[in-house]
């Protein structure tokens, strides 16, 4: 699902609502979301899941093209670690 399927199916489940609106308030969402992670900060949803930031230190890769080594510099990345609900949903038989 892409966050304009998201928008639809929420504006069909709520037509009391404005696809404008709904559009906001996921945009909204999405960017509070993503200015915690970019403070450091967790973003947990129960049931579904906690995002959280990781470091990966600097490392010496290589280009796939011509094999010369390159230096990739440290970086943080987001985590997805999901919750004990959702694994459970996504297992049953």
């Amino acid at each position: 699902m892409i966050k304009s399927e998201l928008i639809a199916k929420l504006a069909a489940e709520n037509p009391h609502l404005t696809q404008r609106d709904i559009e906001r308030v996921v945009g909204v969402i999405f960017d509070r979301m993503t200015q915690a992670l970019a403070d450091g900060g967790r973003v947990e949803l129960r049931g579904f899941g906690a995002f959280s930031v990781r470091s990966r230190p600097a490392r010496a890769g290589r280009n796939p093209r011509t094999g010369e080594q390159v230096s990739v510099k440290a970086k943080h990345v987001p985590f997805f670690k999901s919750g004990k609900e959702l694994r459970e949903r996504l297992n049953a038989d």
